[in-house]
């Protein structure tokens, strides 16, 4: 397949098939091979931690409001920001790391997620389906218990992974000129705005959402439903407090 086809075409699988496990090796090679993405630094403030045993699955499920995904996924991966190692390796040095701060964050979340999206490439190019789970920053602190995480590691993102059962549909996106600027920013305007999202707001689908949860339009929707600000406001306030007990201050 042709790289292009490959990403205009690509899926997320959302059912896996419970009858054929992922090698662990195979898991191993391509989380090796996932490493040579780029990292600021050199540094590789990241760790994953690949959860294929039943039990622990089950403990995790909750954390991910027990998603299909999560809960029929071969394979659950959590990719976590990890200054411990980092950390541990400058003091036997003699030397003070200076990264648990809102700068080290960011660098670790950006380098973390790519490591993440290099894994879910590779595996998808292996054949496997995966899924991220939007979940992980939400309920961190508990993901952090069930897999034991020590001071100054922490959940940015959860992938299942899984030889697909059935095949995912494509999700639509924005056109490109509504993500894409030549040169330097270009401010639409409303015309274009509503523009951009007539496809979305169009599909049966949002049609559906909108009536079903009693909305006028497709961003209430998303305002109202299924990102509210009550709810991102609780989930920062949860997740500052998680990264000031593990160490950093942002």
């Amino acid at each position: 397949m042709h790289s292009n086809e490959y990403f205009s075409t690509r899926r997320t699988i959302r059912q896996y098939d419970q009858n054929r496990p992922v090698d662990p090796t195979l898991l191993t090679g391509m989380l090796k091979a996932a490493a040579q993405a780029p990292n600021t630094g050199n540094m590789q403030i990241y760790s994953a931690i690949v959860t294929t045993d039943p039990a622990i699955k089950r403990e995790l499920a909750p954390a991910h409001f027990n998603q299909p995904a999560a809960t029929g996924a071969a394979a659950i991966v959590t990719f976590c920001l990890d200054l411990n190692r980092f950390n541990r390796w400058c003091r036997l040095n003699n030397a003070d790391p200076g990264l648990d701060n809102l700068q080290g964050f960011t660098w670790g979340v950006i380098d973390t997620s790519i490591f993440a999206q290099q894994f879910c490439t590779i595996a998808e190019l292996h054949g496997l389906g995966t899924c991220y789970l939007g979940t992980t920053t939400y309920n961190a602190e508990t993901i952090a218990k069930v897999l034991e995480l020590p001071m100054g590691v922490i959940p940015v993102i959860t992938l299942a992974v899984g030889y697909p059962a059935v095949p995912g549909e494509m999700s639509e996106r924005l056109p490109v000129e509504a993500t894409v600027h030549a040169e330097r920013y270009h401010t639409p305007t409303d015309d274009e705005i509503r523009e951009y999202y007539a496809e979305k707001e169009s599909l049966p689908a949002s049609k559906s959402f909108v009536e079903e949860n009693g909305k006028e339009n497709l961003a209430q929707v998303f305002t109202d439903i299924r990102y509210p600000r009550e709810a991102n406001e609780k989930f920062s306030h949860v997740y500052r407090a998680f990264l000031k007990n593990q160490g950093v201050e942002i």
